[in-house]
């Protein structure tokens, strides 16, 4: 059977990056989409996707906006205005002593994951981490995870297939960052490896660009030919002419 998934993070991020989740869903040809739960867009974005067959994942932040708890219940996370550290200080940070710590990672882990049952009423069809080099956010993510029997997807910073459930391997295809990004160029090697037990996973980021997300990212221009590759109708026919089968999380066993 040929299947590939197609996942699109950080719904809530901003305005911007909301409408384009929304054309690569809804005049495209993503259907899995990972929710940031406390950011000021993120009802917004949910409410444009209200009527979109998909799953929805917790896309878990704690690099961007303000944390659910307060900040005072979360010092090691924040910064002096209240606010997450971005990711450029745990980048720093990464090899030396931890900077977060567990047990206030996995609180704040917590109230977010009961922030979306509250956004979208049910359990998130996958439970990842915006991505974060800290052990102790992994070790929260799985905590969590436990607690509630959530299905977790791990993070694959070295390349290596990613496990989900019991019998589901993914090859992860996240391209983004690198030089001359070219999203057409990773369907079609996707495509090729279709049919493979390992199924190809492609993380993508699609949106448009407005001031915050310029202020903010350093992921800009890659989030707006995603978008052109997921809504382009010679990409829609690609699939269907190699008769591929867009995967959703909640159908893997």
């Amino acid at each position: 059977m040929k299947r590939i998934l197609l996942r699109a993070d950080d719904l809530g991020y901003s305005r911007a990056v909301n409408y384009g989740i929304y054309d690569s869903i809804h005049n495209g040809i993503i259907n899995n989409v990972g929710v940031m739960v406390n950011m000021p867009s993120t009802q917004m974005g949910i409410d444009l996707l209200k009527d979109e067959d998909i799953d929805y994942g917790m896309h878990t932040n704690i690099t961007n906006g303000k944390p659910v708890l307060s900040a005072e219940e979360v010092p090691s996370l924040v910064d002096e205005n209240g606010n997450f550290n971005r990711s450029k200080i745990y980048r720093e940070n990464y090899g030396k002593p931890d900077i977060i710590n567990l047990d206030e990672v996995t609180a704040e882990i917590d109230a977010q994951y009961h922030r979306f049952l509250d956004l979208i009423g049910r359990k998130p069809d996958y439970f990842e981490g915006h991505a974060v080099m800290s052990d102790n956010f992994i070790k929260g993510l799985h905590i969590v995870a436990d607690r509630y029997d959530l299905p977790i997807l791990d993070f694959s910073f070295d390349g290596s297939p990613l496990n989900f459930k019991n019998n589901t391997e993914f090859n992860v295809f996240m391209e983004s960052m690198r030089p001359n990004y070219d999203p057409y160029k990773i369907l079609e090697e996707m495509i090729k490896h279709s049919e493979d037990e390992q199924i190809p996973m492609m993380v993508c980021h699609p949106g448009y660009l407005d001031q915050y997300i310029l202020n903010t990212s350093s992921l800009t221009i890659p989030r707006t030919q995603e978008v052109s590759m997921a809504i382009d109708p010679k990409v829609a026919e690609l699939i269907r002419t190699n008769d591929i089968h867009l995967l959703k999380y909640s159908e893997c066993k």
